[in-house]
């Protein structure tokens, strides 16, 4: 049997057009479960709710409900609820139409990004058919030009008599097909709709489960405040689980953390993979009948299912006004877990209202960035794809670079994702790994290793020891060290003991150096393809991890050992011919990452860096997620 499929579905809605009641109908279950709401006969807070639903094939679809008030009074409870769903049902009253709270709806889940649902007019036994027509026609009339409308489905039903069910039911199973899984490629995030204790396992936090997956005994992080928290037990429907999926409706029974300290609005992430701010820079758009924002406007600002205050920043001094997006900063009252794309409703104070929303673009601008310079770079930010994107953020990092950790927290991705994207960068010269994983342009590289060379050109024949020369150029470790390899090994730069110079000819080479040579290469002659790093080799050979840099290099130039991207990867060039040997009667042939590390008995660590290799030298293609052999 297949596992199941499952989808969260946000209502929406005027107050008292029948919500509620039409969930209750399909699932059984009352979302009004304060005694307030029960008094009142209305929605306050968000209501949750769940079903199966038998599938041909023997699957089975999970469809949650996400039930949000109707009121405007309470429209900071809708916000918290649609923050978080993939997709909407719409509901309007046949005896009503369309209503101020339904424009409102609407108006948010397109500011959120919502792109899927569809419509339904509820308590169709309220009137007759020529009123029903009307207010169909109203109805189509109001969705034109919005995700619900054009081929997007309106169904007729009615909660009371039961009629139009069944057509529910079928559209949720078709919208369950268009949309997709959760994404898990991102990091693990659950923002925390709902937190409550259980009798004989203590808290307990429910959320849209956004991306990626949790795990029973995992620890994870409570943000914004950093509190580190176990997670004891999972539920989705109901059932209790050891994995989570992307997706899902989940409740998490966390250890390490008292009650009293979650609250709505707060957020499960995974340590280091993402964490909260309180500066974004962002796209903002206004609705059409939104007055101007001016520059240092103060807003309340909903993301997920949190509310703070923000305060705009325009980037220049014109104000926003409807129609036209325009990049600001935003400065938070409280800290956010934001990730580029992430999207947000704007809604000022007085008179309360909607008045727009927008898309970040960087949750972690850079703090002394001329202003000028940040709005250009956030322009070219708002239409560029993933590997733009990654450029843009490693070129403006300059000579200092960025490491791929702090590249992926970046991006919002998990480094896996980043690394593939980045490999295609490097292979085509975009980008340069040095090592630790530092990603430098290609320009900033160049200017590095410019730099470099005109202070060994001051220095005159005797030349700079390579500690005064990184002091003077300013570069890290990771920078410095690659640019020297590349200088040496262009020959535009010699290696004198411990000076590095500008000049001729190399001095001869010492018997003794000689010997040491043919240790590294005999050394990394008999690791194959397995080669060791620069400290194991280091290690091995009882050498300084410095003088082990020195004698690769020299071996680099003389084109013994071959550099596989990073200051970590070399491999002797007798390992390569061997393996090109073997790919090329496979020409034309495809290759998997499985499949290579069989076909050479590698693990990932040497695999991915060898692979990539072959890239660049155009011995294979990468092509999704296999490689063509050339």
């Amino acid at each position: 049997m297949r596992p199941p499929r499952s989808i969260v579905v946000g209502t929406a809605g005027h107050i008292d057009h029948g919500k509620t009641a039409l969930v209750r109908s399909l699932t059984g279950i009352d979302t009004d479960r304060l005694p307030e709401e029960k008094r009142r006969g209305i929605t306050i807070d968000l209501g949750f709710a769940s079903m199966d639903m038998a599938l041909s094939g023997g699957s089975t679809l999970q469809v949650s409900f996400v039930d949000v008030p109707g009121h405007a009074l309470f429209i900071r409870n809708m916000l918290a609820g649609a923050g978080c769903v993939p997709a909407v049902m719409l509901v309007i009253a046949a005896d009503e139409g369309v209503k101020p709270q339904t424009r409102e709806h609407l108006a948010i889940c397109q500011l959120l990004g919502i792109t899927d649902g569809f419509t339904v007019i509820s308590k169709a036994d309220l009137v007759n058919e020529n009123q029903l027509d009307e207010v169909r026609a109203q109805i189509c009339g109001f969705l034109t030009d919005t995700f619900l409308g054009k081929e997007k489905p309106l169904v007729v039903a009615s909660a009371r008599s039961g009629v139009g069910l069944e057509t529910v039911r079928a559209e949720l199973v078709k919208l369950a097909m268009r949309v997709e899984a959760g994404e898990h490629i991102r990091p693990m995030r659950l923002p925390i709709d709902r937190v409550f204790v259980k009798k004989g396992f203590g808290t307990v936090v429910t959320g849209t489960l956004l991306s990626d997956e949790i795990r029973v005994g995992e620890t994870l992080f409570l943000e914004p405040c950093g509190r580190s928290v176990r997670v004891r037990g999972l539920q989705t429907h109901g059932k209790s689980e050891e994995v989570a999926q992307a997706g899902s409706r989940t409740a998490v029974n966390l250890s390490g953390v008292d009650v009293a300290e979650v609250s709505r609005g707060q957020m499960l992430v995974v340590a280091g993979e993402l964490t909260a701010t309180e500066v974004v820079d962002a796209e903002i758009t206004l609705l059409d009948d939104a007055p101007a924002m001016k520059h240092r406007a103060r807003v309340h600002l909903h993301a997920f299912t949190s509310e703070v205050m923000a305060s705009v920043s325009l980037y220049d001094s014109e104000p926003v006004k409807p129609g036209v997006a325009k990049p600001a900063r935003l400065h938070l009252s409280e800290p956010i877990v934001f990730a580029p794309g992430d999207r947000f409703v704007l809604r000022q104070p007085m008179p309360a209202g909607t008045i727009g929303g927008g898309r970040v673009l960087d949750a972690q601008p850079l703090a002394n960035a001329r202003r000028v310079e940040t709005q250009k770079w956030l322009e070219q930010m708002v239409a560029a794809s993933a590997q733009e994107q990654i450029r843009l953020r490693v070129q403006r990092r300059d000579v200092k670079g960025i490491g791929l950790g702090a590249l992926s927290r970046e991006m919002g991705l998990k480094a896996d994702a980043v690394r593939r994207i980045v490999a295609d960068l490097i292979g085509s010269g975009d980008l340069v790994m040095v090592s630790d994983e530092v990603l430098v342009s290609r320009s900033a590289f160049s200017l590095a290793c410019e730099a470099a060379l005109d202070r060994l050109k001051v220095s005159g024949a005797e030349g700079l020891k390579r500690s005064v020369l990184q002091n003077q150029s300013g570069l890290s470790d990771a920078v410095f060290i690659s640019v020297i390899d590349r200088v040496v090994a262009e020959n535009r730069v010699q290696v004198r003991d411990e000076n590095l110079a500008i000049g001729g000819a190399a001095p001869a080479i010492s018997g003794k150096e000689v010997l040491k040579l043919h240790d590294v290469g005999a050394l990394y002659r008999n690791a194959h393809l397995a080669a060791p790093t620069v400290r194991e080799a280091a290690h091995q050979l009882q050498v300084s991890d410095s003088e082990m840099r020195r004698l690769i290099t020299l071996l680099i130039r003389e084109k013994t050992l071959v550099r596989m991207g990073s200051d970590e990867a070399f491999v002797h060039s007798d390992a390569l011919r061997e393996l090109a040997a073997k790919l090329g009667p496979m020409r034309g042939k495809t290759i998997d990452v499985a499949a290579f590390k069989k076909l050479t008995g590698l693990t990932r660590k040497h695999a991915i860096p060898l692979l990539e290799y072959l890239d660049r030298e155009r011995i294979t293609r990468k092509q999704g997620d296999v490689r063509i052999i050339l």
